[in-house]
């Protein structure tokens, strides 16, 4: 008996907080003015996906106290863009990127109830933390928190947060005229906790939303990340975009999930993936190592070489070949507060892999970095980029993709064009909405029928 095709999940991911962005492009707009924002939602919703993901930066990134190019730099208040976003689409789910270290529950829960009430249920929250002090110098708490205790603080931030969600049943608004009464309970909202991060007590003042509360999503890939995903997330971002490693990443995060009384269907898992798309697979090869070299150009080459190397490496050439000197392994970093730095947690291994690699295959400063960070997921004619995204759900090395295109705002258009209707075709992706909130996009349970079928069991 053939196993059921499983229904893929899409999504969008604004660009402009790294290099996948080919700023510099003729074709690329503005990453702060409202349009762009709302030229990328339209097209996302036009093409049915799942939702919209905005993605934060809490200060501007630099390298040895230079504000540099790499990135874009700067990117407008999150909810302020979602909020407006939710007047010009009326399906696709609105996410935001919210910091769980230097924000508190109540303000946040506030805001995203609103959003959800604005938006009609549409809202979610990718929840993340900050571990460094070169972010905690914006704020009050200057980067006070412990590496291993941010874990910690976002769970009971979570957790703070959904209390106040639940601090209302939905029912209390009575609004009735005739008796001048509003609310039949005079107690809605209020709550009481404490913890060791937060001991607040009150009401919240803004009703039951339509999701009850927003769907949650988690980006972290350590043992801590999968392990709060599985607890408490509905979806996770993974970066596996590879059969094998999606496999893997998959099947660990899924099976987390009954330790805590929840079902595979529960939580999807969702990786970043770029792409080019060319009319044969030929010519997409050809367009995406173009743009792999505008994406990194020799500034941007010397920079990536510095996250391992913790050196001022700016007198090297970029087309000359790798240092012969090693990576300095001191506790302070040059390029501190980019998250790059910590998937490199043995510089010197590291330096000997890449020096080996360039050796190897003639390879430049530039030729490295663009072949070892910046090769995109889907590369070929629509067709082809159809039948391998596809081929990787049905295999559970993903539930669906949440695409970066390398242009701002227009770069997702000819998937939305070209590939969405393949995928339709092959009766993997929705010709239409089904559902009014992105809970019922993702085929997630509202949080009221879980809790009651919990206590019906």
């Amino acid at each position: 008996m053939s196993k059921p095709l499983k229904q893929i999940h899409l999504a969008a991911h604004f660009p402009g907080v790294n290099n996948t962005t080919v700023w510099s492009d003729p074709r690329a707009g503005s990453h702060i003015e409202f349009s762009s924002f709302a030229h990328f939602a339209r097209t996302a919703e036009r093409a049915t996906f799942d939702f919209l993901f905005l993605a934060e930066g809490l200060r501007l990134r630099e390298q040895g106290g230079k504000i540099y190019d790499l990135d874009v730099v700067g990117r407008p208040d999150t909810f302020t863009v979602l909020a407006a976003l939710a007047a010009v689409t009326e399906h696709l789910g609105l996410t935001g990127t919210i910091n769980s270290t230097f924000n508190e529950p109540y303000e946040v829960a506030r805001q995203f109830a609103t959003l959800d009430h604005l938006s009609g249920g549409r809202s979610a929250w990718n929840v993340v933390t900050s571990w460094d002090a070169f972010t905690g110098e914006n704020f009050r708490r200057g980067g006070f928190l412990p590496q291993d205790e941010r874990y910690t603080r976002a769970e009971e931030f979570l957790a703070t947060a959904g209390e106040l969600f639940d601090s209302w049943r939905g029912d209390e608004i009575v609004a009735d005229p005739g008796t001048g009464v509003f609310l039949n309970d005079a107690k809605a909202g209020s709550f009481v906790h404490t913890g060791h991060h937060f001991d607040i007590q009150g009401q919240f003042d803004v009703p039951r939303s339509p999701q009850g509360r927003p769907v949650v999503f988690q980006a972290g890939d350590s043992e801590e990340g999968r392990e709060f995903a599985a607890s408490s997330a509905d979806a996770i971002f993974s970066r596996y975009a590879t059969l094998k490693e999606g496999q893997d990443f998959y099947a660990d995060v899924k099976r987390r999930l009954a330790a805590y009384g929840r079902t595979p269907d529960q939580l999807k898992i969702l990786p970043a993936a770029t792409f080019v798309l060319g009319d044969t697979d030929a010519e997409a090869e050809e367009l995406a190592r173009d743009v792999r070299r505008r994406q990194v150009s020799g500034a941007t080459a010397i920079k990536h070489l510095e996250f391992v190397w913790n050196r001022d490496l700016s007198g090297y050439d970029p087309d000359g070949p790798l240092p012969d000197v090693d990576p300095d392994v001191r506790d302070r970093h040059i390029a501190e507060g980019r998250a790059q730095v910590r998937m490199y947690r043995d510089p010197l291994a590291t330096a000997r892999e890449w020096r080996e690699r360039a050796a190897a295959n003639g390879w430049s400063i530039r030729d490295l970095v663009i072949n070892t960070g910046n090769r995109q997921s889907f590369v070929g004619s629509p067709a082809t980029v159809a039948r391998t995204l596809n081929d990787l759900v049905q295999a559970d090395a993903a539930d669906g993709f949440i695409l970066v295109p390398h242009l701002t705002p227009g770069g997702l258009d000819a998937f939305a064009d070209q590939v969405v209707p393949l995928l339709r075709e092959r009766g993997v992706f929705r010709t239409a909405y089904e559902g009014p909130t992105l809970r019922h996009h993702l085929g997630l349970a509202h949080p009221d029928d879980v809790r009651d079928a919990r206590a019906a069991s």
